[in-house]
């Protein structure tokens, strides 16, 4: 069966940009000719999606509730454009509603933060549920829930008590560490992405600390960046170590993402060193470039459009209440080796 994917991959575009156009998005531009590539490319590839979703609920259902397939989603739209993770994610949740004939709408962050617009953004747009990405303050998470149907993506919604998909990022980093033990190394830093300028609870960092601990490794805190997710941080910091403490160095590193380990390897690349013979890396996310980084990198790979695919099943399934408790969803993760290690 023909996916977004597939028409992503045979036009050239994100998958993002064929859910919008399949969707007609007005939120973003794409340009008539990106347009017309995509449209063809349905024709050509045989895309249909499942228009048997509406009548998915009983007729005395419908009675009671008006049905308008229409789903939100609160994410920052830059996730899904600039961040390789989130646009698998975002992909998986918009394929995994469009089959269905469901529709995804976008809902802002600020739109929940002002009483008169959440009011309206929850009671007035027509949504049957919502997808969270960006983390909203509990007060207004539990106001939602008691209106509509919510699921959680992602790290913000793991320990509450509603539905949740998402991976075990502590696990995800000590199978990193553990990797690189294995093949030897007993001096390991860590280039991480805490918020608010301390990694102290993000469960990365707490999974690489762990196994640290767990092998009786030390812990050497000049070796262990938070760059807030920001690549150039990651590449200053490595470039940084690199230059001031030349004779102490780890011989590998544990990045909480790939783009941060591709980041970093460039500073090491830049200053005549080699990978893995100086400095082995390790990221966390499997995204598409990173087995065309140079060397290819070794990762955990997370199932990103999976995730997401799940979130848009499960949203289905309690909209239309087939599911009436909350669901804990923890997909599985894989280590993939790769030329980096």
């Amino acid at each position: 069966m023909t996916r977004l994917k597939d028409i992503a991959e045979h036009v050239g575009v994100s998958i993002s940009t064929v859910s919008r156009v399949i969707q007609n998005d007005p939120t973003r531009n794409v340009n008539s000719e990106t347009k017309r590539k995509i449209w063809d490319a349905v024709k050509e590839l045989g895309y249909v999606p499942n228009q048997n979703a509406r009548n998915l609920v009983t007729n005395n259902h419908q009675k009671k509730k008006r049905r308008t397939m229409k789903i939100g989603w609160v994410a920052d739209p830059k996730l899904a454009e600039f961040y390789p993770y989130f646009s698998s994610v975002y992909a998986g949740i918009s394929e995994g509603l469009v089959q269905a004939d469901y529709t995804l709408v976008n809902i802002y962050k600020e739109e929940l933060q002002n009483e008169a617009s959440l009011h309206k953004a929850i009671h007035e747009s027509d949504i049957e549920g919502l997808i969270l990405i960006d983390n909203i303050d509990d007060s207004i998470l539990q106001y939602i829930m008691k209106f509509l149907p919510v699921v959680g993506v992602d790290f913000n919604y793991t320990d509450k008590d509603m539905t949740v998909i998402d991976f075990d990022r502590e696990g995800a980093v000590r199978t990193a560490v553990n990797h690189l033990i294995q093949l030897g190394h007993k001096e390991i830093g860590f280039i991480g992405g805490g918020i608010g300028g301390s990694l102290h609870d993000e469960k990365r960092y707490t999974g690489y600390r762990h196994a640290m601990e767990e092998a009786k490794l030390e812990i050497r805190l000049q070796w262990v960046f938070n760059t807030e997710w920001a690549l150039k941080e990651s590449y200053n910091s490595m470039n940084r170590l690199l230059k001031e403490s030349r004779h102490s160095l780890p011989t590998a590193m544990v990045c909480a993402s790939d783009m941060l380990s591709i980041a970093a390897m460039r500073a090491v690349v830049e200053n005549g060193m080699r990978i893995p013979e100086d400095i082995a890396f390790i990221g966390v996310d499997n995204i598409e470039m990173s087995q065309y980084s140079s060397p290819p990198l070794t990762t955990i790979d997370i199932p990103k459009y999976e995730i997401g695919e799940m979130a848009a099943k499960v949203m289905i399934d309690q909209v239309e209440e087939k599911i009436t408790l909350p669901i804990k969803t923890i997909v599985p993760y894989k280590l993939i080796v790769r030329e980096s290690t």
